[in-house]
């Protein structure tokens, strides 16, 4: 689950459906999120557009050799829009394909981030369902015969050419890939993520481009309902441990910043998986930080306790840096928090969503 996804904007869509011949009226039949179903590789690493929404969502920290930790992030989106699917023109917009990348650079300071939208069509914007290979225009990310995923992303201020080489298994969320988000059963996604990924390739900043090296966490995540009424936004963590071990943590929260659901996964380097649940994991906030352009108030240092097997766990993650707020209102999204974070050698991303207003799917 991802914050873009749940913000996507009525005017945006709209417009993109009014250009389309469609009509808004007419609602489709979304496939739903049921349990015991297989995920199947190369398959779902492709597209499913018979569910409602869906992401790859790609993060991690790099390193240039003598240079400081930069924190990245590439993430495509699909979403079927509530159109009518049986319309005959190449121009209708049956499913939309939306994307963000940003660079976390201690040395800037804030995130540079760009953005890309299109209807899926005219070989400008795909996803194919047979494997990953999501492209919009010289946006994309892709696998490749040697199971290693690359993506092209950025935009005027920097530049991400990245390889992604997994190292682990694809880890199953959830009950074989059946991940909880709420009380009722209905509120669910097919979820799987593929953490401790190596990463080689180059990001340019400032008219300098510098190999870097580094670790990264792939998330593959598809639904039709995701959130209970009540939420308001969600935390959520992805850590990659120096041992080789990987560290799933969400929270979905109320109005009152409770918990409404929660859950997650913790997997050692040799394999063995502790699937989390509501009562596993606790998020305790240590140190909030205030956003100078929208006010909203972020938890941005987290202690995270898992209970596992041989006893609770805890990390606390501090940020690279704390200005990692993501403004994409300019593109029909919603102000979030996605920042890289770190306890010692364990490093990975915490996204904050709901603390600027509510999130609506």
């Amino acid at each position: 689950m991802r914050a873009i996804l749940s913000g996507l904007g009525l005017c945006l869509m709209a417009l993109l459906i009014t250009a389309a011949g469609g009509d808004a009226r007419v609602v489709p039949i979304y496939a739903p999120v049921t349990a015991g179903t297989p995920i199947a590789f190369p398959r779902d690493h492709g597209a499913h557009p018979e569910f409602r929404t869906e992401w790859w969502y790609v993060t991690g920290w790099v390193q240039a050799e003598g240079g400081q930790p930069m924190g990245f992030q590439v993430t495509f989106f699909r979403t079927r829009p509530n159109v009518d699917q049986a319309n005959p023109s190449a121009f209708a917009a049956r499913q939309i394909l939306f994307a963000h990348a940003a660079l976390a650079d201690p040395a800037v300071g804030k995130l540079l981030h760009d953005q890309r939208v299109a209807r899926a069509g005219f070989g400008l914007a795909e996803a194919s369902e047979a494997d990953g290979a999501v492209v919009i225009d010289d946006w994309s990310l892709r696998r490749g015969g040697d199971d290693r995923w690359r993506s092209r992303a950025g935009g005027a201020d920097f530049a991400l050419d990245l390889t992604f080489a997994p190292t682990q298994a694809p880890l199953l969320q959830g009950q074989g890939g059946f991940s909880r988000k709420g009380p009722a059963t209905g509120q669910a996604s097919h979820y799987y993520s593929l953490p401790q990924m190596a990463v080689t390739g180059a990001v340019t900043r400032g008219g300098r481009t510098q190999k870097v090296t580094g670790r990264a966490w792939l998330d593959r995540e598809w639904s039709s309902t995701l959130l209970d009424p009540a939420a308001v936004g969600w935390d959520w963590a992805g850590i990659n441990l120096a041992d080789g071990s990987a560290l799933t943590a969400f929270q979905v929260r109320d109005a009152a910043g409770k918990p409404v659901w929660a859950g997650g996964s913790w997997r050692t380097a040799t394999g063995q998986l502790t699937t989390l649940g509501p009562g596993d994991v606790t998020f305790a906030p240590l140190r909030r930080w205030r956003s100078p352009r929208t006010k909203a108030l972020y938890p941005v240092e987290q202690a995270i306790t898992v209970k596992l097997p041989e006893g609770p766990h805890t990390l606390t993650l501090k940020p690279l840096f704390d200005d990692q707020e993501l403004d994409s209102r300019a593109g029909g999204g919603p102000v979030y928090w996605e920042g890289a974070v770190s306890d010692g050698s364990a490093r990975g991303y915490l996204e904050l969503t709901g603390y600027f207003e509510k999130l609506t799917l």
